[in-house]
């Protein structure tokens, strides 16, 4: 990926700090700007999301699920597309994900799947 001078931002959030520092690590060597969250919460108290960028949720977070910050965003009209991670989702879960337009990137993370994922999403 060509360095951008404003690369696109992707709001990670993993409650597991050692997964959130890995990914970080990962995208940002993708040219990605990356700021993380340890909670859904504390997403949703940023302010001054950026309009161009990408959600990385895990679906497994204290308080609100991935998809559950996800719908309290778009309530807020807070479009940016959005990735949930996850472990063997359910087929309950892939429906709901679906319907939300999230795609599910599986853990463990292998090869490039997010990160082409998160291109897919902000259309680099």
């Amino acid at each position: 990926m060509p360095t951008d001078p404003n690369p696109p931002v992707v709001l990670l959030v993993d409650d597991d700090a050692a997964v959130a520092h890995a990914l970080k690590f990962s995208l940002e060597l993708e040219g990605f700007e990356v700021r993380t969250f340890a909670e859904g919460e504390a997403l949703l108290a940023e302010a001054g999301l950026p309009e161009r960028g990408c959600l990385v949720l895990d679906m497994n977070l204290p308080g609100a699920d991935g998809l559950e910050v996800v719908r309290r965003l778009r309530e807020r009209r807070v479009g940016l597309p959005a990735v949930l991670i996850t472990t063997a989702p359910t087929p309950t879960l892939r429906a709901r994900a679906r319907a939300a337009g999230v795609p599910i990137v599986e853990k463990p993370l292998l090869g490039d799947a997010l990160p082409d994922q998160v291109r897919r999403a902000v259309g680099v």
